[in-house]
């Protein structure tokens, strides 16, 4: 039976912050790696705070000889994709599981080209995490991480050792019947309520009070099932009705993460939201005119500041 004895993480924001302490007390000091270089590291070294407590983990350099781990998760935004994929060369060898935390329906498939494709495994997280000042924050109670093997062989021995670590760390976690069905509806989610709330800058409270809310989201969302049905993903409006009802329970002042990066002066994920819309619609022959309207608009938003800077050095 596969064990998991040395874990590695690439990436300590919000949803590294998620899975990081449970690992630690499930691990032991120093056979959790968090991998970081430069000044990422030294500040990090100093301690992360994690829903009001300090946490010292054992930060390790990318350029570091290490034995490899047994399981690498990756848990970077699309944009440091592929630096992060660097970055764990060190950490992985022939027999390392690989998961990716990222959002989107495309980072495995980077994985699987750079790696051992056998050991990806594919997955989703739905826990709203923030991230405000380095100070990480999320809820006791949410859905956790739903993962399974490309083919969804419950039984593939990376799946158990990953379920039994997960088990033993008291990570909130599922072993998806379908995991492409659960990473193309949470696909939909993120391209509709994160971009959504990213233009209006509004927070989760706007899906739960505004019906001109809702019809965006609808017909956002009516773009990702018609391409997922393209691809063979059996998403329909039925699951438009489930996401409403999901939404009422969200915390009101939650920020979906699009908004929190351009309130944060960052770049967004829009380019693997809206503009994977646009890639795989053009891929199976769908329409994809509201994404690409979103597409615009919120790389419009991240030029704002330097534009209204601009107007000043007019004067």
């Amino acid at each position: 039976m596969k064990q998991i004895r040395a874990v590695a993480i690439i990436g300590l924001g919000a949803i590294g912050g998620v899975v990081a302490p449970g690992l630690e007390q499930a691990l032991g000091h120093g056979n959790l790696r968090v991998v970081a270089g430069g000044k990422r590291k030294e500040r990090l070294e100093n301690g992360v705070i994690i829903n009001n407590k300090v946490w010292k983990f054992s930060v390790i350099d990318p350029k570091e000889s290490t034995t490899p781990a047994d399981f690498v998760i990756f848990a970077v935004k699309n944009t440091q994709l592929k630096e992060a994929i660097e970055d764990a060369r060190n950490q992985i060898g022939p027999n390392t599981i690989v998961m990716s935390l990222l959002n989107g329906v495309e980072s495995e498939t980077y994985l699987e080209e750079n790696f051992y494709p056998e050991n990806v495994l594919y997955s989703i997280i739905r826990i709203p995490a923030l991230n405000v000042n380095g100070k990480i924050s999320y809820p006791a109670r949410a859905k956790g991480i739903s993962f399974n093997a490309k083919d969804n062989n419950k039984e593939n021995e990376n799946v158990v050792a990953v379920k039994r670590l997960f088990e033993k760390a008291h990570i909130a976690h599922e072993v998806a019947d379908d995991i492409h069905y659960t990473m193309w509806y949470k696909f939909m989610t993120n391209v509709s309520e994160n971009q959504i709330a990213a233009i209006l800058g509004m927070p989760y409270r706007a899906f739960q009070v505004s019906e001109h809310v809702n019809v965006i989201r609808e017909m956002v969302s009516k773009e990702v099932v018609a391409i997922a049905n393209a691809a063979g993903i059996g998403l329909s409006e039925r699951e438009l009705v489930q996401q409403k009802e999901y939404l009422m329970k969200m915390i009101p002042y939650g920020k979906p993460s699009t908004l929190q990066d351009l309130e944060a002066g960052k770049k967004t994920e829009v380019d693997y939201f809206a503009g994977a819309v646009i890639r795989l619609g053009k891929k199976y022959n769908v329409p994809t005119p509201y994404n690409e309207m979103f597409y615009h608009m919120i790389h419009a938003l991240e030029e704002k500041a330097e534009i209204l800077s601009s107007i000043d050095n007019l004067y």
